[in-house]
């Protein structure tokens, strides 16, 4: 199988393409949003020789936030939680890599410093709902928009989560720039109507998402960096009407800081379990976007182990990335080589809780 041929990322060394998708769990501390070693086990569970996770996504500064006990990276208690993470999937000979959030106008006051309201790039609330601090739905709110000014700091707050990430003996990061998030925000026209540098034309659309790229790289180095990427999504009222030529854009410019790679988010999976996206008449994200890139390229959304091999067989993909089933199978990359049935996952023990659907799966009889 094509999965389990060694793939080089960066400066890693992966002994099969099975990756680990970055998954929401909110189980962090209260108060403080650091990991615990409950989450380090459960990271630790996941670990295998060679093989890649991409550590669920965490907030860059205190107004970064979605929902409650996501763990964050911006404090010295945090970079030490993340720190026994790290101890665990190395423990394992795994490759950990850090999701760097900020999620934008999908927050909610209850969440802000002093109960401000969530920043964006223009004063437009998202369709939909969010989840508050003590976890319930509520409404979007209608975000603050950001002045030209403070956006050197959300760069730079970037930069310091990636540093602090790395000194938490992450291998490397990854730019969360899908999924209707604050990089998202700006790069599409629904959601920034800004007359600046940063509004308007693609070119200025894309410039902070650039520039947070430019920080990252300049922090911790080109090889140690990845983005993701949905040019199709729909997830947190996204979407751009036509996305080719905006993220076509996106992806030349980036291919210009060699990366260590892409994550995609194919169309099928747009909508990141929150709404379902019919998108009949769109080809695969890696098929349209591997031309574009020459780097490695990490495709997610809906895969089964055929369909993970039949990509990867076929040159669109060099990895896919497994998110609900990763939860669910601790051992996955030795079920999909070895032909076993997936343990099925619980949905209801997603997000929040204890170690119930957490690390409760077990592996199969055969790996102990």
């Amino acid at each position: 199988m094509r999965l389990f041929t060694p793939l080089k990322i960066g400066p890693w060394s992966l002994q099969h393409r099975v990756v680990m998708a970055p998954l929401t769990r909110m189980r962090a501390s209260v108060p403080g949003n650091a990991p615990t070693p409950l989450n380090a086990e459960y990271y630790g569970q996941r670990a295998s020789k060679g093989g890649m996770i991409i550590a669920e996504a965490s907030p860059i500064s205190p107004t970064a936030h979605y929902g409650p006990r996501t763990p964050g990276i911006y404090t010295p208690e945090q970079i030490e939680g993340w720190r026994r993470i790290a101890d665990a999937v190395h423990a394992k000979g795994g490759i950990l890599v850090l999701q760097l959030w900020h999620v934008g106008r999908i927050s909610h006051s209850t969440l802000q410093p002093g109960g401000a309201l969530p920043v964006a790039p223009s004063a437009i609330a998202a369709v939909g709902d969010t989840m508050t601090a003590s976890g319930q739905r509520a409404p979007f709110e209608t975000p603050r928009a950001l002045e030209t000014s403070e956006l050197p700091g959300i760069v730079a707050d970037y930069a310091q989560a990636a540093r602090n990430a790395i000194a938490a003996g992450c291998d490397g990061v990854e730019i969360h720039g899908a999924n209707g998030y604050l990089l998202e925000q700006f790069l599409q026209t629904r959601s920034n109507q800004r007359t600046d540098a940063y509004g308007g034309s693609i070119e200025n659309r894309a410039r902070l998402m650039l520039e947070v790229t430019d920080a990252v790289v300049g922090a911790v180095g080109a090889q140690r960096t990845g983005i993701r990427l949905s040019p199709y999504g729909r997830a947190n009222d996204s979407g751009e009407a036509e996305p080719m030529p905006l993220y076509s854009y996106v992806t030349a410019e980036l291919q210009k800081r060699r990366l260590a790679y892409l994550h995609l988010i194919e169309p099928r999976a747009s909508g990141a379990g929150q709404r379902e996206v019919d998108h009949k008449d769109v080809p695969s994200a890696a098929k349209l976007f591997r031309p574009l890139w020459d780097a490695a390229l990490i495709t997610a959304g809906n895969f089964t182990a055929a369909s993970a091999e039949e990509i990867v067989a076929a040159g669109h993909a060099d990895a896919v990335a497994f998110g609900r089933y990763f939860i669910s199978n601790p051992d996955l990359p030795e079920r999909i080589r070895t032909g076993a049935a997936f343990t099925p996952y619980n949905r209801a023990t997603f997000y929040g809780g204890d170690a119930k659907g957490y690390t409760d799966y077990p592996k199969m009889a055969s790996a102990g």
